[in-house]
């Protein structure tokens, strides 16, 4: 394998580089990853792809730092916004995520169907391929993957009401995709609260904003433009923001208060 081929290329380049400087045959380091040790050889040939979840476990097995989830998401970075890749590589290896969106459920929580419809309209549009659809879609289930991971991360996610009033897909999208907000408040490692309109002026942030909190306690910031993604690690820069989140926190309906606006929204919807 030429590992100037392609980004994939040399993730598997790499990969047999730290297995034959180990000393370890496929089928070893297979056995020390959870994983067969042909699964080993297709991802250092190239036949197929490594997953984030290769990528953590080969950086945790070795104690290679996020080498190799960086050399996974570089694989990634052709379909996506510039920048979010960074955000990404960020992500699975934050232990808190705190979220703010409006107008569009956040990826984490969003079912199939409702992403579906996300990323049908932009290919309706022009602004994405059919290829590239299809490889955001992917991407948005390896990350909601890792919510059903042992240790999960814990999320806490504040949505804009707009989120909730905006149609995308059609009556029976929007349900379900109501439902999975629901459910999504149920569960031990969460926490959802709407921001509903009459918070007017006391709604601290007028964009989407994603903070997420390292192991070592480092807090980073994500925010989008209409071109570009940008990770923020200047503590000085990040303060503001969190900040600003905990007094939404604060002035943002309550959990309890929130599934109930949910579920008034959906009863309108039948």
């Amino acid at each position: 394998m030429n590992p100037e081929t392609s980004p994939r290329h040399t993730f598997g380049a790499e990969l047999r580089k730290l297995r034959e400087g180990l000393g370890l045959t496929q089928e070893e380091m297979g056995r020390q990853l959870s994983y067969s040790g042909t699964h080993v050889s297709a991802v250092e040939t190239g036949r197929k792809p490594p997953t984030p979840r290769f990528a953590r476990r080969v950086d945790q097995v070795y104690e290679t730092g996020s080498k190799f989830v960086d050399l996974f998401w570089d694989i990634r970075r052709t379909s996506l916004l510039h920048g979010f890749a960074d955000y990404l590589a960020q992500e699975e290896r934050a232990v808190e995520l705190r979220v703010f969106e409006l107008g569009i459920i956040p990826g984490l929580l969003q079912t199939p169907e409702y992403a579906r419809a996300i990323t049908d309209g932009a290919v309706r549009r022009g602004s994405i391929t059919e290829d590239q659809a299809r490889e955001r879609l992917t991407v948005l289930a390896e990350r909601q993957a890792r919510l059903s991971e042992d240790p999960a991360p814990f999320v806490h996610a504040v949505l804009d009401e707009s989120c909730l009033r905006r149609m995308v897909g059609g009556q029976n999208v929007m349900t379900a995709q109501l439902d999975r907000l629901i459910a999504f408040a149920e569960l031990p490692y969460t926490v959802l609260q709407v921001a509903p309109y009459e918070m007017g002026e006391a709604r601290s942030l007028d964009l989407p904003v994603y903070l997420l909190t390292q192991r070592n306690g480092t807090v980073l910031s994500y925010a989008e433009s209409a071109q570009r993604g940008q990770v923020e690690r200047d503590p000085d820069a990040v303060r503001p923001l969190l900040t600003a989140y905990h007094q939404l926190q604060v002035e943002a309906l309550s959990q309890g208060a929130s599934v109930a606006l949910i579920s008034k929204v959906r009863k309108e919807l039948q």
